[in-house]
């Protein structure tokens, strides 16, 4: 299933994935540091979404409280909780 998200706090304004069989696929942000997040897309591909969640929940951006890691990890609890 396909899911976008609205970002908060962070320079991407917004992320776009699927999760088929509790693995991530397919993540796309839109605006923010285009080399690093294509990293993060690339490195979180295939994984379970929970292991995810786990490893990057909670990475904050220099004084922010929040990243474009950890509003991966909210999107992904959002998609989770639209499926419990």
């Amino acid at each position: 299933m396909e899911y976008t998200y609205k970002t908060r706090g962070v320079c991407s304004q917004m992320i776009r994935f699927e999760v088929e069989d509790n693995k991530v696929r397919n993540v796309q942000f839109f605006g923010g540091c285009n080399g690093n997040l294509k990293g993060i897309a690339s490195l979180v591909e295939g994984m379970d979404i929970d292991e995810v969640i786990a490893r990057i929940e909670g990475t904050k951006c220099g004084m922010k409280s929040t990243s474009c890691p950890d509003q991966l990890a909210q999107a992904l609890k959002q998609a989770k909780a639209e499926n419990a």
